[in-house]
């Protein structure tokens, strides 16, 4: 019974990290490396970025979680894109059909996607991130540093909240 107790409690813990959000320690943000096409935009990079807030989101279009907060990122899109956040989506496949760019152009139409999409094919920003989840967020301050990730659904509230305090702060 104790055995069984503290396997719960393990995988508990596990699960709650691996779904949630956290305030990472200020590091310099991985540039995007070995994009296959930029989609929406011409191609990006973090020094081009610096003095924006920027939410760099990890998905792919047959994902449900990422279908789930699509809404949310487009929303945070629209409401502060004039404030100073970029969006930038990359596009990590799960699956070899993902891979091909048709199908990523019909999802953007799809799910009204208008910020920049990377299509991160090989992995390449992915492993630049260490990121193992679908979706995940990291935003990005002003100096260029990941202050904030959360991974998985949920806490869109928080996210939020936080995207808004990186923009009325001064560099």
């Amino acid at each position: 019974m104790m055995k069984t107790l503290k396997f719960l409690a393990a995988a508990a813990t596990l699960l709650g990290a691996s779904a949630g959000a956290s305030a990472a320690a200020p590091a310099a943000a991985p540039d995007f490396t070995g994009i296959n096409q930029w989609l929406n935009s011409e191609p990006l990079s973090m020094k081009q970025l610096r003095g924006k807030v920027v939410l760099v989101d990890f998905w792919t279009y047959d994902c449900i979680n990422c279908i789930n907060t699509l809404s949310h990122v487009v929303k945070w899109h629209d409401t502060y894109k004039d404030k100073g956040l970029v969006v930038i989506g990359v596009h990590t496949p799960e699956y070899a059909f993902e891979r091909k760019t048709e199908n990523v152009r019909a999802a953007l139409k799809r799910f009204d996607i208008r910020y920049p999409v990377a299509q991160d094919n090989r992995y390449d920003t992915w492993n630049a991130y260490n990121n193992r989840y679908w979706p995940a967020f990291y935003l990005i301050n002003k100096k260029g540093q990941v202050v904030y990730t959360h991974f998985g659904e949920g806490q869109y509230e928080q996210t939020e909240a936080r995207i808004q305090q990186l923009l009325a702060q001064t560099e």
